[in-house]
């Protein structure tokens, strides 16, 4: 008996979008955190330094939390949550004037 369309995606459904969200999503996640490294009190080297390796840290953790999680749309809702303070700090660093 084959399985009908909505009933394997249904079976992957869940599964494709924790995927997305791991790759998608701990990317994002990683470029706000190296960006918003930058708002940190100390030099702009150091601070970039900070964010490459931190960035990676952060990515990892993502894609641990996205298949931790109950399910995937608290995966979702997790990877945004932890995108809100970030993407301030980097709006932040946005708007600061070239040195």
């Amino acid at each position: 008996m084959r399985a009908t369309r909505g009933a394997v995606w249904r079976a992957r459904g869940p599964l494709l979008s924790r995927i997305a969200a791991a790759v998608f999503g701990g990317y994002a996640l990683a470029v706000l955190t190296s960006v918003a490294t930058l708002a940190l009190p100390m030099g702009t080297v150091e601070a970039v330094l900070t964010g490459m390796q931190a960035s990676f840290v952060v990515y990892a953790a993502a894609v641990i939390w996205v298949f931790a999680a109950r399910s995937a749309r608290r995966a979702w809702l997790g990877l945004a949550l932890a995108a809100l303070p970030l993407l301030a700090a980097a709006c932040w660093v946005w708007r600061m004037p070239a040195a």
